[in-house]
């Protein structure tokens, strides 16, 4: 990457000693959220628990104390009272211990019907949720607003991207502001790109709710395709109940929510499944804390207009409303960093009130030819590929300048990719020659 001039941009002093990104992100997540060791502690009612016990045992027919445990994410001196209160009802009967003396557990007939009755009014099978309680003050602790991003730590996170030094003085202010990012400019300039690399400036883990309770009902906001679990994390033992934080929560790292042109109105409320009868988060319940990208603003199946007429009061703020099923309404945190990026005129998807609410609009441009060939001999290495001096001067001049093609950041990937094909397919030297920049830029460019 490029480093600043002396005299940038914005005339900043750029400190040289700056605190290390691990060290302003680290968050104690055993204080943020201890491991209840009450039923009262967890939030959530007894019946609740209980039905979730039930659900599990009739599911997977016989489980021992350290495997609902581990399936709920509850103590085992809590689960201790929920196994006997089940006894009492006749819901759970003890079975043969397993070889190294673990008591097991199986549903009696009684307790079968039970869970066939909690089943019917919902499929929810997972961790213990977090009341709604209980998430919004940790959501809000955890919001990365609450670390300024600096120069370093960006230039850090962007590290394996060449950028213009002047775009990195644009970026990182708009990702401390508390209002959404508008990214514009031509196709194939880095918008996207570059977006779905930010997450990594911010440097630190995050707790995500398995799932959060409104009431008795249950809404699964964990998905393991956005949220990547951390190796700490992985190596926390639920039942030591002198370390770690509440298992009910999932250390990951910041979410990166990316969605395009499969955006619909749905997406943005609680989805229920009627045939599995459970509830899913909205795309920004899950991003939360983390970073939501809504690329190629405009090609959208709702409009811009829609969309930001959804989110006015979110985007001013910082909070959310929701509703369930039944009509219940309740009301979420907006904490994440919102951006946009589109390849067309901002001013033809939204009127100028909407473009103010969007505080920073950033826009991307071709590049200058230092930043041009920098890219086109980086992605050369990538590829494994030989470029002379004389043969990329061709490309300049024979294509880029004779068609009055600007320098796009996607070109030398998209071309060079072109000729590696033909290299590994004709078995040729890997080497860049001007016939194959003929055939390439013939085959790019229409």
């Amino acid at each position: 990457m490029l480093q600043p001039e002396s005299n940038n941009p914005a005339n900043f002093n750029i400190p040289s000693d700056d605190v290390p990104a691990e060290a302003m992100h680290s968050t104690d997540a055993n204080k943020l959220a201890p491991k209840p060791i009450t039923i009262e502690a967890t939030g959530l009612s007894e019946s609740l628990l209980l039905d979730l016990v039930t659900k599990h045992i009739f599911t997977s027919g016989v489980l021992t104390k350290e495997q609902m445990v581990a399936k709920i994410g509850i103590t085992g001196g809590i689960l201790q009272l929920l196994l006997d209160t089940a006894k009492k009802l006749g819901w759970v009967e003890n079975r043969q211990t397993t070889l190294d003396g673990q008591m097991r557990y199986a549903l009696s007939h009684t307790g079968e019907i039970h869970a066939k009755l909690v089943f019917s009014r919902s499929g929810y099978l997972g961790l213990a949720p977090i009341p709604l309680k209980q998430y919004v003050p940790v959501c809000k602790q955890q919001s990365s607003r609450s670390r300024p991003i600096t120069f370093e730590m960006l230039e850090r996170g962007l590290k394996d991207l060449v950028l213009p030094a002047d775009l990195l003085f644009k970026i990182g202010p708009a990702m401390n502001s508390s209002r959404p990012v508008l990214i514009y400019g031509p196709p194939g300039t880095g918008k996207s790109y570059l977006c779905r690399h930010l997450n990594l400036t911010l440097g630190d883990d995050v707790l995500i709710p398995y799932a959060i309770a409104i009431g008795n009902e249950i809404i699964q906001v964990y998905d393991p395709e956005l949220h990547h679990r951390s190796e700490v994390d992985l190596e926390d033992n639920p039942l030591d109940l002198n370390s770690g934080h509440d298992p009910r929560w999932i250390k990951c790292q910041r979410p990166l929510r990316i969605t395009g042109g499969e955006l619909t109105a749905e997406m943005l409320e609680v989805q229920f499944d009627t045939h599995s009868r459970t509830y899913m988060a909205p795309l920004q319940l899950k991003a939360n804390n983390g970073i939501l990208l809504l690329d190629d603003l405009g090609r959208q199946r709702i409009s811009a207009k829609q969309l930001f007429n959804r989110w006015i009061i979110p985007m001013e703020e910082h909070r959310d409303f929701l509703s369930l099923q039944s009509g219940e309404h309740f009301e979420i945190p907006f904490e994440l960093i919102l951006l946009f990026s589109t390849n067309l005129d901002p001013k033809e998807l939204v009127d100028e009130a909407f473009l103010r609410r969007l505080g920073y609009k950033i826009h991307f441009d071709a590049l200058d030819s230092e930043l041009y060939r920098k890219i086109w001999f980086r992605v050369c290495d990538d590829l494994g590929l030989v470029c002379s001096d004389a043969n990329y001067e061709y490309l300049i001049r024979e294509y880029h300048i004779k068609y009055h093609k600007p320098l796009i950041p996607c070109y030398p990937r998209d071309l060079l990719g072109i000729m590696s094909d033909q290299i590994c397919f004709m078995k040729l030297e890997s080497v860049v020659t001007q016939s194959l920049i003929d055939s390439a830029w013939s085959i790019y460019f229409v």
